[in-house]
């Protein structure tokens, strides 16, 4: 477990391309700010994985952030196992939770914020799966007392810095890392387990930490390197 805890902190703690990297991500960013941030304050339609999204306004777009987008392209039959039942925590827009309806039986989708609890419904109907996802809205697991799952979803918050509004939970918190840790055996099944998505923007050494205060597995089961950014999926246990 040191060993392994490790490797995966050195992962993440890495720089991806160093300082060139980090200028190509600085110019992407200001490319970003000046030709594509609007999208986030305008209903758009995005196609993900053929999955079509509407996301609505102050929601995160999957498709601009990457990290939605990446985590959904990895929920396959590999990971998803036809008879599980699947909560993804922090929806967001339900991208996650539509792929993963795609090979279980059952998933529930929570998020904090009530614009994104609308918005995963809306593409929850969109998609035609309003027969296998649940929506809920909570902080957390507060709205599941008594429920487990066999698998749990989580692309979380990533800087630690107070939110500024409901919408900016999906960026920031003081303490979703530790709560989420201390939480999550109690809604998994002997059997289950947590596919948590970290990147090396923003503060992924807190989730770490927070995870093997818990004394949870990790193991790396999925990972991609951009120019300014490195996503990992990691397997607890």
């Amino acid at each position: 477990m040191p060993a392994e805890f490790e490797m995966i902190q050195n992962l993440l703690n890495a720089p991806p391309n160093g300082s060139w990297g980090r200028a190509i991500g600085k110019a992407i960013y200001w490319h970003y700010k000046r030709f594509q941030q609007s999208r986030h304050y305008h209903a758009v339609l995005e196609r993900i994985g053929g999955l079509p999204l509407l996301i609505s306004p102050g929601v995160l777009n999957p498709k601009l952030t990457r990290t939605g987008g990446f985590f959904a392209s990895q929920l396959t039959s590999n990971l998803i196992a036809r008879d599980a039942e699947v909560l993804d925590m922090g929806t967001g827009s339900g991208v996650c939770a539509i792929a993963a309806a795609q090979f279980s039986r059952r998933v529930v989708a929570v998020d904090i914020d009530k614009a994104a609890v609308r918005c995963a419904y809306v593409n929850v109907l969109l998609n035609r799966m309003d027969d296998r996802i649940e929506v809920l809205q909570g902080d957390l697991f507060a709205p599941l007392k008594g429920r487990r799952f066999d698998v749990v979803l989580f692309n979380p918050p990533f800087l630690r810095a107070v939110p500024r509004n409901d919408a900016d939970r999906a960026w920031r918190s003081t303490d979703v890392a530790e709560r989420f840790a201390a939480e999550l055996k109690g809604y998994l099944r002997p059997s289950g387990y947590a596919l948590v998505l970290l990147s090396t923007y923003g503060h992924p050494t807190a989730f770490l930490h927070a995870f093997r205060r818990q004394a949870f597995g990790m193991t790396v089961v999925s990972e991609r390197s951009f120019i300014n950014e490195k996503l990992v999926i990691l397997k607890l246990t």
